[in-house]
């Protein structure tokens, strides 16, 4: 009875989630932007343009977890993105407060000089040079053919030299630190970390000391390149390298970088703490109506990417009350196969698209621009209040920013920020301290939502619950393209931190049953799919193990009669999978990516969504949330092989349930055959029925396992032909097992 109760308990929650999923799909819409048109009533004749100016975010938490050089072709496809260039910011966040970072962040503000011509003058896509480099034999769109192998071989020349430089950056600090401590301190003090200029870095130290490691440092502000009005001063090094780009727009978009003070007193917050300090203090000085963030690990992949974005935030039907746009995830380094999924087609071009027939898609984490005040918490236009108030104990002390609020919420737009003084460099450093959003509304009602591992899913609820809608935008060549981990064990520990976050979601004020005043109510649905989506595990790793009943002498039934429930069961699965069908015709995904969906969401069930639930048990006792913890994109260390890191098994406890699920169905199949070869004459043509729809199951079963079948075996999975012969075998071996010990008991019986 208690299996019974279990099974019709599944089978009540699988359809409610598989309603939860569905009634969102009601009203699918497919949007397009319409760049044309925006280039004729924004760009003017002589080359200037009237659109509003984009800050744009990227945050990155540690040089060792995520590549300097990652960082910095991010940071360099901004700068060449085809957005006007006095309206255009970028800021770099860097948690770790490593110098390190920021001397990177210098020397790529030098190489831009040559490669942000380039890109111009040779429509050049996509414009991040190590993915560009890469291309075989890229298609030439631009306009000056004669000149283009002689631009690109110095570029591809002057890039090497500029990841050498990269290489070199860290030794160079340690040798100048050496030499500075050697003359400027004494035998037993600290020793610094020294910047180029001959001043102490205020960051984090490499010989580390209370007020300068890692979580503990003041905050830091450096603009690297100023506006383009007042040039920079770092030269060009087009001269050096004879190219022509006399035609060619040759400045830079402003370029800052901020690391916010942390204390060991203060919640940092993660990344939702890193952003708010970046809305602080871009709003003192560039104050763009419009945001963008990407994790560091992305780039922009299609320079028309943030004109895309801004077709949907000026549109005249419906702009004014979009609060964000949001552009699926693209992934690069993902194999061929897609063994553990990481493209999430199904998700990304099915279930985001279809919400633009609601409010809208929920936020993903990046790759999405925001409009400015909506982070502010300012409800949209027709629901705004007039005069609103803008207090401190909202937004904080600090003045000018305070009156930068007034500003966007009035919509006063100015493209030239104020000149770099040490004054407003001190304010910046004042807004990012670690004390400052304390006691205030940040992280609450205003700016990107704490106490929460997801971030993003209750920032977006939060805004959309104010009565703001979102778009989602999809462009034919992809907008952003990223880094994904191809390593099971780093993408089942993004699984648990994504899946343990919407568990808390579920169980914080911010629960889609009871928050958001103004969310419609098939919107409310899709937000309470996205929380408690982890449950359902719970269930299938039931089923997944029910196939140790095969251990049992008697027969076990789940139902009766037997025979129809499975046939009932397979004409629903049958049922469910035509409508599967339906969606991902519409929406333009393949079977690879459907079929690569269900069987990454069945390793999923029996290893990281189960993992999420206990934390969330966890977490509802000791009160202590889900860790946060960067998801590593170090590849391992064969560096022939592009895809060495999904070829390393690493171990983790999360894995045992998945393993012993496997091996379950193994024995399972190997004791059926057994039976058969044992009960064979004895059975009933109704046992022989219920075997064999019982195998059938196992069989399903280990179908969805095989790509962690595959990651069991490490470098022989190269070979997935070893596999389809060790199956077998493993089966033959369990079962020759199985008749030998019931030889042997029926023999000592008889005896």
């Amino acid at each position: 009875m208690w299996f019974w109760t279990l099974s019709v308990v599944g089978d009540v929650w699988f359809g409610f989630s598989w309603l939860l999923n569905q009634l969102p799909k009601f009203n699918p819409v497919k949007t397009i932007p319409d760049m044309v048109a925006l280039k004729r009533q924004y760009d003017l004749p002589d080359g200037t343009s009237t659109l509003p100016g984009i800050d744009v975010f990227v945050t990155t938490a540690d040089p060792i977890d995520e590549p300097i050089l990652y960082t910095m072709n991010c940071v360099l496809s901004i700068l060449a993105s085809d957005y006007p260039v006095d309206r255009c910011a970028c800021y770099l966040s860097d948690d770790s407060g490593a110098l390190i970072q920021y001397e990177a962040l210098v020397e790529t503000a030098k190489f831009a000089t040559l490669w942000v011509p380039f890109c111009r003058k040779h429509c050049i896509e996509p414009r991040a040079p190590e993915s560009y480099f890469e291309l075989e034999a890229p298609l030439y769109t631009g306009s000056a053919p004669e000149d283009f192998k002689n631009d690109h071989s110095s570029v591809h020349r002057e890039y090497d030299e500029f990841k050498e430089h990269l290489d070199s950056i860290s030794s160079a600090i340690s040798k100048r630190s050496d030499a500075y401590n050697s003359m400027k301190t004494e035998e037993g003090d600290a020793k610094a970390t020294w910047m180029a200029n001959g001043t102490q870095w205020p960051g984090s130290w490499i010989d580390t000391t209370e007020i300068h490691r890692k979580g503990h440092h003041a905050g830091i502000v450096k603009v690297v390149l100023g506006h383009s009005i007042r040039g920079h001063n770092l030269g060009s090094q087009a001269s050096t390298n004879n190219l022509n780009f006399a035609s060619t727009d040759v400045r830079l978009p402003m370029l800052v970088y901020i690391s916010r003070g942390k204390n060991p007193s203060y919640d940092h917050n993660k990344k939702a703490g890193a952003l708010n300090a970046q809305l602080r203090a871009s709003a003192l000085l560039s104050n763009a109506q419009f945001i963008i963030n990407f994790d560091c690990d992305h780039y922009i992949n299609n320079s028309q990417a943030l004109r895309a974005a801004m077709c949907f935030m000026l549109d005249q039907r419906q702009g004014d009350s979009t609060a964000f746009v949001q552009f699926p995830q693209r992934f690069d380094n993902v194999d061929p196969s897609d063994r553990y999924g990481n493209h999430n087609r199904v998700f990304f071009d099915g279930t985001m698209l279809a919400l633009n027939g609601l409010q809208g898609p929920s936020y993903l984490g990046t790759g999405c621009m925001f409009r400015r005040i909506a982070l502010y918490g300012i409800d949209p236009p027709e629901w705004r209040h007039d005069n609103i108030v803008v207090d401190d104990k909202r937004f904080g002390s600090s003045i000018p920013f305070l009156e930068s609020v007034s500003k966007a919420i009035n919509q006063e737009r100015s493209t030239i920020p104020p000149p770099i003084s040490e004054t407003l460099v001190a304010e910046m450093e004042r807004v990012v301290s670690a004390s400052h959003d304390k006691a205030t509304g940040w992280g609450k009602g205003v700016g990107y939502i704490y106490d929460i591992a997801t971030e993003d899913i209750v920032t977006g609820f939060r805004i959309h619950g104010q009565g703001w809608r979102s778009m989602y935008c999809t462009m034919e060549r992809d907008a952003f393209c990223g880094i994904a981990p191809i390593n099971l064990t780093e993408r089942l520990h993004q699984i648990v931190r994504w899946s343990g976050g919407s568990l808390e979601m579920f169980f914080s004020l911010n629960n889609p049953l009871i928050g958001g005043r103004r969310i419609q109510a098939l919107q409310r649905v899709s937000y309470l799919n996205m929380t408690v989506y982890p449950v359902t595990s719970l269930f299938i790793l039931l089923y997944a193990l029910s196939p140790v009943m095969w251990l049992i002498p008697d027969e076990v039934y789940i139902q009766r009669p037997f025979t129809k429930y499975v046939v009932f069961l397979l004409v629903i699965i049958l049922m469910i999978h035509v409508i599967g069908w339906l969606e991902i015709k519409w929406a333009g995904v393949t079977w690879l990516d459907y079929w690569r969906n269900e069987q990454f969401f069945m390793i999923g069930s029996t290893s990281a969504y189960p993992a999420a639930v206990l934390h969330m048990v966890v977490n509802l006792l000791t009160k202590k949330g889900i860790h946060f913890r960067v998801t590593s994109k170090q590849t391992a260390a064969d560096t022939n092989d592009k895809f060495a890191d999904l070829y390393d098994m690493r171990w983790v406890p999360m894995l045992i349930p998945t393993t012993v699920v496997l091996i379950a169905n193994v024995g399972a199949i190997g004791v059926a055959m057994g039976k058969t070869i044992v009960y064979m004459g004895a059975w009933t043509i109704a046992q022989k029925t219920h075997a064999a729809l019982g195998l059938l199951f196992n069989v399903w079963i280990m179908v969805l396992l095989y790509p962690f079948a595959l990651a069991i075996m490490g470098r022989w999975a190269k070979r997935p032909v070893i596999l389809l012969v060790l199956l077998p075998v493993a089966f033959t071996i369990v079962c020759l097992v199985y008749v030998a010990v019931h030889i042997l008991l029926l023999s000592y019986l008889t005896f």
